[in-house]
């Protein structure tokens, strides 16, 4: 499940810079932008007690938090493919397994995002009751558990059979570290469950929210609301399942297409597959949210669009 980068070992950094000298600024560019973004999110859901302790903004923040460092990392590892920056099969290690705790995390939170909006509009008078900050941490808790189990089973089953790492040194992708054939299978096995359970669970809760807005005595703009919302789920849960087939579309597209042809597509891919499904959660959770973009607005601008702080307890 890992979001690792490859380069054709035979390209160069000329190469690429005659080739594609805008295309590095084009891949960067989003990169640091949408970091920035994501930082003033988290910092802004930090600076009021009513997001610390609400349980929407709690997985908005773990939602965000992961993202970030996905996104970090698979930026990193683009930029020393690109740059021809070798690292060494301990340190790649480390990198594939950290990518491999942190990319399920965010399907699994996306759940949890559902399954509050479902609570929030079919049990309004216990949404209060259900979803409170102490479950929700609980909740967190339990999703990084199971994020964890496919990068603990990797590695249990690396070190029983001895395995050890094809090159000492080499461009960090999953296949350096865990390259067994049961590793794959594992993997394509956790993917699976992870996948389908999240989809399920996100399916129940949009059909859910559908039935209860017919209802006569639910709030229809809130159960509106609430649908689109869980809709967005399901699209931005697709996304993450199409950057699983990052690295075999690019390991695909060196192998059939000419040298030029697949460093454009690699490029394309990159953006596609793994900057654009974790840029869409500032745009999605927070930017819509009424109560959180004055607040956004004020520190992402460093105030300077607002003469008053917004205040918010």
């Amino acid at each position: 499940m890992s979001n690792t980068t490859i380069l054709d070992t035979n390209v160069t950094v000329q190469q690429v810079i005659n080739w594609n000298p805008f295309k590095a600024v084009l891949s960067m560019t989003p990169c640091f932008f949408f970091l920035y973004v994501n930082l003033v999110m988290l910092v802004t859901l930090r600076s009021k007690v009513v997001f610390q302790e609400t349980s929407r903004y709690i997985l908005l923040t773990n939602m965000l938090f992961v993202d970030s460092i996905n996104l970090l990392v698979s930026f990193l590892l683009y930029i020393f493919a690109v740059v021809r920056v070798q690292l060494n099969g301990i340190i790649c290690l480390v990198i594939v397994v950290s990518s491999d705790i942190t990319t399920p995390i965010s399907p699994f939170n996306l759940a949890l995002m559902s399954l509050e909006q479902y609570i929030a509009i079919c049990f309004p008078l216990r949404h209060a009751e259900i979803a409170t900050s102490r479950r929700t941490g609980v909740s967190i808790g339990v999703i990084w558990m199971l994020g964890s189990l496919t990068s603990l089973t990797d590695v249990i089953v690396f070190v029983i059979t001895g395995s050890t790492f094809d090159i000492k040194w080499g461009y960090c992708t999953r296949p350096l570290v865990f390259h067994l054939k049961v590793h794959e299978v594992l993997n394509k096995t956790f993917s699976g469950i992870y996948f389908t359970s999240v989809g399920v669970i996100i399916i129940y809760t949009y059909i859910g929210i559908v039935v209860a807005a017919r209802s006569a005595a639910s709030d229809k703009m809130s159960a509106n609301k609430a649908r689109k919302t869980v809709l967005l789920h399901l699209i931005q849960l697709g996304l993450y399942l199409a950057s699983l087939s990052h690295e075999s579309i690019i390991i695909a597209v060196y192998q059939y297409l000419d040298l030029i042809t697949a460093v454009n597509i690699q490029y394309v891919a990159f953006l596609g597959l793994i900057i654009f499904p974790r840029c869409l959660s500032p745009l999605v959770y927070g930017l819509r949210d009424q109560t959180f973009r004055p607040i956004f607005k004020y520190y992402f601008t460093f105030g300077l669009r607002s003469t008053v702080k917004p205040v918010l307890i």
